[in-house]
């Protein structure tokens, strides 16, 4: 692991920005990609194999996968425009997509499949473009209970794998190679450290497939015969766009799945930042839209290839973290490991003769991760009430309409068929209950000015009355005018020795949250982070006025909280307010 000194110094070796010996990060490279490539191909054939899928389809799926997820680690690397967040994010298969997509393929073939993944990935550009607006309503509680929901769903589908052997086979093949996969993967996860526990899976698998060697389901035949580079036995089965009503009654489970992924997408590169660089940074959140977009190309490529979609891995941080090396090159080099690999039929091969049984012990695995994974996103939002209320009246929502259990007789509908995946309905519900809590707090007020020294006046004016509407005494007053003054000053970064930039808007809005007040400031995006300006007020900053950092430190003595969140063209500058004692 990576230690932090006292100073809150990381111990990175290579920061994003500093280019380490090409052998160095091809190596490192090498190791990432060997880490993740398990889950990546496993996820389409777990998919293929629910949904009765040919086995020329079989054959396509992984290899475009694993092609499409190499471009896209590459792209996430190098940051093209705005597409990317320029850190070493792997892309992958991910799991919370096989319910929908073994429901679409045994729908209407790989065809709809293809369909809905090119359709729902035009949600994420949106979500990535807008990510500023959709931060009250896609929160950690909506996002951890669709998580939770996701083993719900597909469990039934990993139970009837465990079974899934050739005829013929002797009674004990398939519990003796599904326990063999579950006791390893189990025992070295609870008992291995460091970079042997992130072995795990690959550990398990290899276990489960020497037990079913033993009892002769592992068809090491096909891998044998397999050349060792070249193109996949099957070919690519087409898109179907006739949008009918399977079509139009999968899409919302595939636009919430997406959603989820998104959401997984922007958690992975909040935390990638937190341990790629020596000193600590402020999240910048236009990395955060940039890998977002990113995300949003490879699910479009997934759609087009006809293949299951594709998303971040969370294991880009913890191995960043424990190898401090962040180097953007060695995302490059994980990318062209991934796409040279798909080219490898010899190589493929051996990942399609892997059993049933294994393949879905080691999913059990992943999933019974999965959920504890989200109650895990729940928890750390900080419990309340509210938020237990949304989680588990939503969770159990979505149980009953997955098991068909709530109002069974209309699952005929076409309500019923919408509402019949878990994820949709408690996700649905979760969103709605969300926007109850959001609609139905107290009125925010709010203010709309240019970014100026002449803006103080009014600002001031409308953090009085908003103070004086509260019912608040004059400290807490005094209060909010000194943080409304400073915070607009901080915004300015007057410089008086740079030409004048093209004026800027600014929104004010100010809530009562209890006793304390939440103010946003709105405006145009700056290069410069107020938090990380803030936290190096011991530090005198090259080419920081004096002005300026008195005005970083009287609003960090009037405020609370400080959270200055960058987007392209967005700045939001959150700052809570609570009254002084006896206030």
């Amino acid at each position: 692991m990576t230690s932090t000194s006292s100073e809150g110094i990381q111990d990175i070796r290579y920061e994003p920005d500093e280019r380490p010996p090409h052998a160095v990060a091809f190596g490192l490279g090498f190791q990432y990609a060997m880490l993740s490539i398990a889950g990546i191909v496993l996820t389409p054939i777990i998919v293929v194999r629910a949904a009765g899928g040919s086995d020329s389809y079989l054959s396509w799926a992984p290899f475009a996968a694993l092609a499409i997820s190499g471009i896209t680690t590459i792209l996430q690397a190098v940051r093209i425009r705005r597409i990317g967040s320029g850190y070493i994010l792997l892309m992958g298969t991910s799991a919370a997509f096989i319910a929908v997509c073994v429901t679409a393929i045994t729908e209407g073939g790989p065809g709809l499949l293809a369909t809905l993944v090119a359709v729902s990935a035009l949600f994420q550009f949106a979500l990535s473009a807008r990510l500023s607006l959709f931060r009250r309503i896609l929160t950690p509680t909506v996002a951890g209970t669709v998580i939770m929901l996701i083993p719900v769903t597909i469990m039934p589908i990993i139970f009837d794998m465990l079974t899934d052997v050739p005829e013929g086979a002797a009674p004990a093949a398939a519990p003796a190679s599904a326990l063999a996969t579950l006791v390893v993967t189990v025992a070295v996860t609870l008992r291995a450290s460091g970079v042997w526990r992130l072995w795990a899976p690959v550990i398990g698998i290899a276990a489960g497939c020497v037990a079913a060697g033993v009892f002769g389901i592992y068809d090491a035949q096909s891998v044998v015969e397999s050349g060792w580079i070249g193109l996949p036995a099957g070919a690519w089965p087409g898109i179907n766009l006739q949008f009918g009503a399977a079509f139009w009654s999968l899409l919302p489970a595939f636009i919430f799945v997406t959603l989820i992924g998104a959401i997984e997408t922007i958690g992975d590169s909040v935390a990638i930042q937190r341990v790629s660089w020596r000193k600590p940074r402020a999240v910048d959140f236009r990395a955060v839209q940039g890998a977002v977009a990113a995300d949003g190309v490879g699910n479009l490529l997934s759609g087009l290839a006809a293949t299951v979609p594709n998303t971040t891995y969370s294991s880009s941080a913890s191995v960043t973290e424990i190898t401090g090396a962040a180097a953007r090159t060695i995302g490059m080099y994980i990318g062209i490991v991934f796409v040279v690999l798909s080219f490898l039929p010899k190589f493929m091969a051996l990942i399609l003769a892997i059993p049933g049984p294994v393949v879905g012990a080691y999913t059990l695995v992943l999933m019974a991760i999965l959920f504890v994974l989200g109650m895990k996103v729940v928890v750390e939002d900080g419990t309340d009430y509210r938020k237990s209320a949304v989680a588990g009246v939503a969770f159990w929502i979505g149980t009953g309409f997955q098991y068909q259990l709530i109002f069974p007789d209309a699952f005929s509908s076409w309500w019923g068929q919408l509402l019949g995946n878990g994820m949709t309905s408690g996700g649905l519900a979760a969103i709605l209950m969300t926007l109850f809590l959001e609609v139905s707090r107290p009125r925010r007020h709010r203010m709309r000015t240019r970014l100026n020294v002449d803006a103080y006046p009014t600002i001031d004016e409308f953090l009085t009355e908003f103070s004086n509407r509260r019912g608040w005494n004059t400290a807490m007053t005094h209060r909010l005018r000194a943080v409304g003054e400073e915070t607009l000053l901080t915004l300015i970064q007057r410089d008086e020795k740079e030409a004048p930039q093209e004026e800027r808007s600014l929104l004010v809005v100010a809530r009562s949250d209890g006793r304390a007040a939440e103010l946003e400031f709105f405006a145009a995006t700056d290069e410069t982070n107020i938090e990380d300006r803030m936290a190096l007020l011991g530090e005198r900053t090259a080419g920081a006025t004096l002005d300026q950092e008195v005005s970083l430190r009287l609003l960090r003595h009037f405020a609370s909280s400080v959270r200055h969140q960058q987007y392209h063209d967005t700045d939001v500058v959150t700052v809570r307010v609570e009254p002084t004692a006896g206030s």
